[in-house]
C-alpha cells in the first residue's frame, strides 16, 4: 500500500468523524435528545428545559470540548467512580508515552527508515509506505543504533510512567476506601457450598457453624432463595404499581406496593397500602430472613449472606479456609447489593470449575472461528493475490481509486464490523462462568475481549499476510522473533488503517450514541411515547479497557518499526479523553464500581507489550546483522521483566487485599462516633432478595412529568442539583 491509500483512508475518517461530531453538537440540543444524551443528568437531577425556539440549538459548537477539558478529576470519581478514573487515567498514560514516542522517532527514527536504502525517492504521496519502515535499512547499516536508543527511551519513559501511575492509583484506591461511607458489604461475607444435614435447613446449619467457631464477631445472616417464580412476580408487581399510581393525583395518598413475605411473611402475597400502612409494615421489613415459614425454607440455597460486628471481622472470614475440605464453606467478600448477580449466587459451586473450562474452551473455538473474517481482511490488502483467485476482478480492482479505497479502508471497515460481534459473545461466556457481581463478570469478559483482540487484531493479521503460508512456521521457539520480525513492518499500513476506522470513526459513533438515538427517533415519532425515560446505561469497560490496550500494543510494536503510525494514535488517544469525559458525565450511570481493578490489568497489558516489542526488535536486529544491538536489547528485556517484578510484589497486593490497619481504624472511628447500632440495624434488610420498599415506588410515583425539564444539563456542576 502506498501513502496515497493511507490518505484515503485518512480523509474518509476525518471527514465521518468531523460529520458525525457536528451533527452531535446539534442532537445534543435537542428536547427530544435529552435522555439519549444526558440519560445520567435524568436519572439523578431535576432540571429545566431548553427554549425550544433558541437559534443556538440548531447551530454547531465546541462547548461540549471544553467543558469535558476543564472537568477536574475529583468531579469524575463523584460521578462515575474510581472506575472511571482509573479509565481516564490509562488514556492520559497513553497520550505522555506516545507524545516521547512520537518526538523520538518521528524525528530520529523515521528519517533513518526513509534514507536507509540508496534508492530513488518517489515524490512523498506516492512512496510506497514500506520505504517508512525499518525493512527499507539495509543490513548491517550503522545507523541501527537509532532504533537501538529510541528503544531504550521509550522502554525507560513507559516504565517510570507505570511506576508512578501505579503508585497514585493505589493511594486512590486506600483514600476511596477509608473515604466511602459505611456500607453493607464492609460487614458482610458470601457463602456458599453450605453442606447440607439430614433434617436441618440451611439455615439452622450456617447458624450454627458461625456461632460456634464466630462467636464473638458473628451478627445475622440472610439465606439466598431460588428466585423463579417469586422473582417473576416481583418484576410483575413492579410494573403494576405504575399502573395503579397513574390514577391517585394526590401524591400523598398514592398507594404504595411492598412485599409481605419476603422479609417476613408469605412469599406469594403483596399487598397495596396506603401512606400510613406503609410506615407500620416498614417496621416489620427488618425481620431476617430467619423468620420464613417452611415452605421458604424448601426453596433455600446452599448459599448465604453472613453479617459480622467489625470490617475486621468480615475480612478475616472471608480469606480463612473454613473448612478442611476446601470445597465447602467456600467464602468471599459479599459484593455492593447493585453490583450482585444473582442468578449466578445459586449455581452449585462444584459446577464453577466446569463451567470455567466450558467458557475457556467456546472462547478458544470462537477465536478460531474468527480466522476467516480476518483471512478475508488479509486477502483484500493483498490484490494482487485476490486478482488471481478472482480473474473478473482484475479491471475493476485496476482503477486508482478502486485500489486506494479496497487497501486502505475497506480490510479496517470489515474487520471492525465483525469485532462488533465480539464483546456480547465473551460478555455472555463470563456469565455462563458463575461471576457473582456486575463488575466481576465485566472484568472477565475485559480479559476475555483483551486477549482475543490481541491474537486477532494483531498476531493472527501479522502471520497470515505472509509467515502461515509456510507450515514450518512455528518448527523452533527461536525463530519467532525472527518471524515477527519480517512480518511486523509489512502490516504496518494494515494497522495504521485499523486505528483510523476502529479509532477514530468508532469515537465519533460513541458520541453519537447511533443505536440509543435510533431507539429513541422510533419512541418518539413513530410509536408517539412522549415521556423522557433515561437509558440507564453504564460505561463498556469490557470494549473500551481491551481497544485502547490493543492500541497501545500497536503504538509500542510498531513504534521503531513504523512511526508513521504514533500521529494517529496520538490524535485518537486525546480524542477519547475528551469524548469518554462528556460520556461519563452525561450519559453512562455508576450503578456499581470495582474500585480501580482494571489498573493491574492495564499494568500487565503494558509490560507485555513493551516485552513483545523488544522482542521484535531483538529479531529486527537479528535479520539485519547488527550484534551490536541485539546485544544491547537482551538486557533490556531483563530489566522489563524485573520492573514487572517490583511492582507486582509493591503495589498488587493492595488490590486483592485491604489492609488490617485500615480496617481496624475504620471500625474504630465508628465505634467512636457511635453509629454501630444504625449500621446493625440496615444490614437486617442490606441483602433482601425480593425487596421492593414501599419509599422506592412511592418515590418514583411522586416524580412529576412536569419537573423533568432540563436546560442546558451541561453546565450543571455534578455535585450540585439544581432547584426547580
Amino acid at each position: 500500500m502506498d501513502l496515497n491509500a493511507l490518505l484515503t483512508s485518512a480523509g474518509i475518517n476525518i471527514g465521518v468523524s468531523v460529520a458525525l461530531i457536528s451533527l452531535y453538537s446539534i442532537l445534543r440540543k435537542q428536547p427530544s435528545n435529552l435522555n439519549v444524551y444526558f440519560g445520567r443528568r435524568i436519572a439523578s437531577e431535576r432540571v429545566r428545559r431548553l427554549d425550544p425556539l433558541c437559534f443556538d440549538r440548531f447551530v454547531p459548537s465546541p462547548s461540549w470540548i471544553v467543558k469535558a477539558w476543564e472537568t477536574s478529576e475529583e468531579e469524575i470519581m463523584f460521578v462515575g467512580g474510581m472506575d472511571a478514573v482509573v479509565f481516564l487515567r490509562i488514556l492520559v498514560f497513553s497520550i505522555r508515552i506516545f507524545s516521547i514516542a512520537a518526538i523520538i522517532c518521528l524525528f530520529l527514527v523515521l528519517p533513518v527508515n526513509y534514507y536507509g536504502q540508496e534508492m530513488p525517492h518517489k515524490q512523498i504521496p506516492s512512496e510506497s509506505l514500506e520505504v517508512f519502515t525499518i525493512g527499507n535499512v539495509k543490513e548491517g547499516s550503522k545507523w541501527l543504533w537509532a532504533h537501538c536508543l529510541a528503544l531504550y527511551i521509550i522502554s525507560f519513559a513507559a516504565c517510570i510512567l507505570l511506576y508512578f501511575e501505579y503508585k497514585s492509583i493505589s493511594k486512590m484506591r486506600l483514600g476511596h476506601i477509608i473515604g466511602s461511607p459505611p456500607k453493607p458489604s464492609h460487614f458482610a461475607i458470601l457463602v456458599r457450598a453450605i453442606p447440607w444435614l439430614s433434617g436441618e435447613s440451611y439455615s439452622d446449619t450456617l447458624t450454627k457453624f458461625f456461632t460456634n467457631y464466630y462467636a464473638s464477631s458473628y451478627l445475622s445472616h440472610q439465606m439466598v432463595y431460588r428466585s423463579g417464580t417469586v422473582q417473576k412476580l416481583m418484576s410483575d408487581a413492579e410494573k403494576m404499581i405504575k399502573m395503579l399510581t397513574a390514577d391517585y393525583p394526590d401524591h400523598a395518598h398514592k398507594p404504595c406496593l411492598i412485599p409481605s413475605g419476603c422479609c417476613g411473611g408469605s412469599v406469594n402475597e403483596f399487598k397495596i397500602l396506603s401512606r400510613e400502612e406503609t410506615v407500620k409494615e416498614n417496621v416489620k421489613e427488618t425481620a431476617g430472613f430467619a423468620d420464613l415459614g417452611v415452605a421458604s425454607r424448601d426453596k433455600e440455597c446452599p448459599a448465604a449472606f453472613v453479617f459480622f460486628k467489625t470490617r475486621y471481622a468480615a475480612f478475616l472470614a472471608a480469606q480463612v479456609l473454613q473448612s478442611s475440605n476446601p470445597m465447602l464453606w467456600v467464602t468471599e467478600l459479599a459484593p455492593e447489593k447493585n453490583d450482585l448477580l444473582w442468578s449466578n449466587i445459586s449455581i452449585p459451586y462444584k459446577q464453577l470449575w466446569l463451567r470455567k473450562i466450558a467458557t475457556l474452551l467456546a472462547a478458544i473455538v470462537f477465536m478460531f472461528v474468527f480466522l476467516i473474517p480476518v483471512t478475508l481482511v488479509q486477502g483484500l490488502t493483498q490484490l494482487e493475490q485476490l486478482a488471481q483467485a478472482l480473474p473478473f476482478l482484475r479491471g475493476f480492482l485496476s482503477k486508482k481509486f478502486i485500489n486506494q479505497l479496497v487497501t486502505g479502508y475497506l480490510p479496517s471497515v470489515i474487520l471492525m464490523l465483525f469485532l462488533y460481534t465480539v464483546p456480547p459473545t465473551m460478555m455472555l461466556f463470563s456469565t455462563v462462568e458463575g461471576s457473582v457481581s456486575h463488575s466481576g463478570r465485566k472484568k472477565s469478559a475485559c480479559l476475555k475481549v483483551l486477549y482475543f483482540n490481541i491474537w486477532n487484531v494483531f498476531f493472527v493479521n501479522v502471520l497470515s499476510g505472509s509467515i502461515l503460508k509456510q507450515l514450518n512456521a512455528f518448527s523452533s521457539v527461536r525463530d519467532i522473533p525472527a518471524i515477527l520480525a519480517r512480518a511486523v513492518p509489512t502490516q504496518a499500513s494494515f494497522f495504521m488503517t485499523y486505528v483510523l476506522t476502529s479509532g477514530w470513526a468508532s469515537l465519533s459513533c460513541e458520541l453519537m450514541q447511533i443505536f440509543p438515538l435510533f431507539c429513541n427517533v422510533v419512541k418518539k415519532f413513530i410509536l408517539r411515547i412522549k415521556e423522557d425515560s433515561p437509558c440507564n446505561l453504564t460505561f463498556p469497560y469490557h470494549t473500551e479497557v481491551p481497544r485502547v490496550l490493543v492500541f497501545g500494543l500497536l503504538g509500542f510494536t510498531c513504534s521503531i518499526m513504523a512511526p508513521l503510525i504514533l500521529p494517529f494514535l496520538l490524535i485518537y488517544f486525546i480524542l477519547a479523553n475528551l469524548i469518554y469525559r462528556n460520556q461519563i458525565l452525561h450519559v453512562y450511570e455508576s450503578k456499581y464500581d470495582s474500585g480501580g481493578q482494571y489498573w493491574p490489568v492495564v499494568h500487565n497489558a503494558t509490560i507485555f507489550s513493551l516485552v513483545l516489542t523488544q522482542i521484535i526488535a531483538l529479531g529486527v536486529f537479528g535479520i539485519k546483522r547488527s550484534p551490536v544491538a541485539s546485544g544491547f536489547t537482551i538486557p533490556l528485556v531483563i530489566l522489563t521483566l524485573l520492573f514487572n517484578e517490583y511492582c507486582r510484589q509493591r503495589f498488587k497486593p493492595t488490590f486483592k487485599q485491604i489492609a488490617a490497619q485500615i480496617l481496624i481504624e475504620m471500625d474504630r472511628h465508628d465505634e467512636i462516633c457511635g453509629r454501630m447500632e444504625d449500621i446493625y440495624r440496615q444490614l437486617h434488610s442490606a441483602y433482601c432478595q425480593f425487596a421492593l420498599t414501599s419509599q422506592d415506588f412511592c418515590k418514583a410515583g411522586n416524580m412529576n412529568e412536569g419537573d423533568r425539564n432540563i436546560q442546558d444539563p451541561e453546565a450543571i456542576n455534578p455535585r450540585v442539583k439544581l432547584e426547580t
